[in-house]
């Protein structure tokens, strides 16, 4: 078993802290090792005082066997899982051993018994993210090769449509959509090569890196678009009414900061949340005004007791138990636009939002810093 510095220092200090003990001569630590088709084997992994000879397990030492009244031996246990063993040797003596000195060893054998537990489940711990990581990796590189095989298809189909087709747009988003998969696939990647630092202020690590768009001068308007042509096409399979925004304010064509980028990121969340939970046939919108912008449904009302408390990590609505979901969107949602120094709330009716809007649904309301 390979165990930590930390663990072999506590270990040290543990035995160190006998050097005052005048009854003791030696003091040993065993961990419990298993052998292929053997017993498992006690080997040393740290003594009082150091020797300069490496010492052998206990199974190769003969004189170990021979019971001694000037040895002991402290059981490190996990209820009834023998983890390891403290050997105590003390100076020749006819007389007993001391209560005070023999609760200590004790004391400091269920010590040791707890933090070897824990550096256990800390090496099972290591060793199943080190496989996952692996998976996730193995994962990484056989998605890339559909997806090439699709983008591949879908540029054939394109060459073959020719520019006056009335599916063009159709598979100009498939390219799109492939496109931002890939970004999502190297996201992964990332995730599984390297531990990325938290930003300040992150209440917790996202689910992903944001995927950002790779345009430097980037604009609200250039990341709402492909968002919108998915919705339009959402909304006809699904039968629904979609309102795309019919103004476009000055903001929206300003350059912004490539961070920004997480707000399509938000915008995709809300709609995808809008088209799965919004009451079924009921009209669905994006819309932009100067105070901010808006995904909107023309659905049942959410309910008065979970219109904030839906912004919860893993808390999700009434209406949404029926359909497939983690309850993270929407916290996710709020925590990016916060980062960003604006925020995400609910305005219940959209109308309170902008008198245009219907007097009857729900409106998830972004603001943003700078305009």
């Amino acid at each position: 078993m390979q165990l930590s510095e930390r663990f072999l220092n506590l270990v040290h200090q543990q035995l160190n802290s006998y050097e005052a003990e005048a009854e003791i001569e030696h003091l040993v630590v065993y961990v419990a090792q298993s052998r292929e088709g053997l017993d498992p084997s006690l080997e040393p992994i740290g003594e009082y005082p150091l020797g300069e000879k490496v010492l052998p397990p206990v199974e190769s030492d003969p004189e170990l066997r021979a019971p001694s009244s000037d040895r002991r031996w402290y059981p490190l246990q996990d209820g009834s899982l023998l983890l390891g063993a403290l050997r105590v040797e003390r100076y020749g003596s006819d007389q007993d051993w001391s209560n005070p000195l023999d609760q200590r060893l004790q004391a400091t054998a269920a010590a040791l018994a707890q933090c070897l537990g824990l550096e256990i489940d800390r090496r099972k711990l290591l060793n199943e993210i080190t496989q996952q990581r692996e998976q996730v990796n193995l994962m990484v590189h056989q998605l890339r090769n559909p997806l090439a095989a699709l983008r591949t298809y879908a540029q054939l189909l394109l060459r073959k449509l020719g520019p006056e087709s009335n599916h063009l747009n159709l598979v100009e988003g498939l390219l799109s959509e492939q496109d931002q998969l890939n970004r999502y696939i190297s996201a992964l990647d990332d995730l599984s090569q390297a531990k990325l630092p938290l930003q300040k202020n992150n209440i917790s690590p996202l689910l992903l890196p944001p995927v950002l768009s790779e345009n430097v001068n980037l604009n609200i308007r250039s990341l709402l678009d492909p968002l919108i042509d998915r919705a339009s096409v959402t909304a006809n399979v699904q039968g629904r009414k979609w309102f795309s925004p019919s103004h476009w304010p000055t903001w929206s064509d300003q350059s912004r900061p490539v961070e920004d980028g997480v707000i399509a990121e938000i915008v995709a969340n809300l709609l995808e949340n809008a088209f799965r939970y919004s009451s079924e046939g009921s009209s669905i919108g994006l819309w932009l005004t100067e105070k901010g912008l808006c995904v909107w449904d023309g659905g049942l009302p959410i309910p008065l007791n979970e219109r904030e408390r839906i912004f919860e990590k893993g808390v999700r609505g009434e209406n949404s138990l029926k359909s497939s979901g983690s309850g993270i969107g929407l916290a996710l949602g709020r925590q990016l636009a916060e980062d960003l120094g604006g925020s995400l709330q609910l305005i219940i009716p959209p109308k309170e939002f902008d008198p245009a809007l219907p007097s009857e649904g729900n409106a998830f309301v972004i603001s943003l810093s700078g305009i």
